[in-house]
């Protein structure tokens, strides 16, 4: 039985067809969650082209995962989020959304490298609950870093050991999972 909807987009690099957004879709799937995955235009043009792309503008991606929202059905509870990138966008527009919450799995606050360039304003703003799960060694935003940063009170961060981007080593879906459903269930 369904008890949520939960709109999954994926990172800068890959599609929702990745391993990644597959095997935590159905994780999720397994848990009684719908499960909603979509590729942003600048994906959908890579893919017919058969050319890599940069991603679209935020404003761009914006309306793209606004657009998805506005498709599901609203009397189910609804959560949005995403694989890095993805869940940049879903946690700039939470709160113009009905959803009652974001998970960002490999949030990406900083480029690799550029510690100095974060992309953390909104997020001291951000009144709807956040889950963040990190690798411990993400380039996009160590623990040692991340733990530094001033951010809303909403926001859990939850850390794989030893993860990076794509929480490896060792693969983590299954930890992964669980701090998405204790999210879940403390709403």
């Amino acid at each position: 039985m369904t008890w949520a909807n939960f709109i999954f987009a994926h990172g800068a690099g890959a599609g929702m067809e990745s391993e990644f957004m597959q095997t935590i879709t159905e994780k999720l799937t397994q848990h009684g969650v719908s499960v909603y995955l979509f590729d942003f235009p600048y994906m959908q043009k890579t893919k017919e082209l058969g050319k890599r792309r940069p991603p679209d503008k935020m404003d761009k991606l914006e309306q793209a995962f606004l657009s998805e929202i506005s498709q599901l059905d609203a009397s189910i509870p609804l959560f949005i989020g995403g694989k890095s990138m993805g869940g940049r966008v879903a946690s700039m527009i939470l709160e113009k959304t009905e959803a009652q919450g974001c998970m960002c799995l490999g949030y990406p606050f900083h480029p690799p490298g550029k510690p100095e360039k974060l992309r953390t304003e909104h997020l001291l703003e951000l009144k709807k609950p956040l889950l963040v799960v990190q690798g411990e060694k993400d380039t996009f935003g160590k623990r040692d870093e991340v733990e530094g940063y001033p951010l809303s009170e909403s926001i859990k961060v939850v850390y794989l050991q030893d993860g990076d981007h794509s929480f490896k080593p060792p693969k983590r879906s299954d930890a992964t999972l669980e701090a998405i459903s204790i999210m879940l269930s403390t709403l």
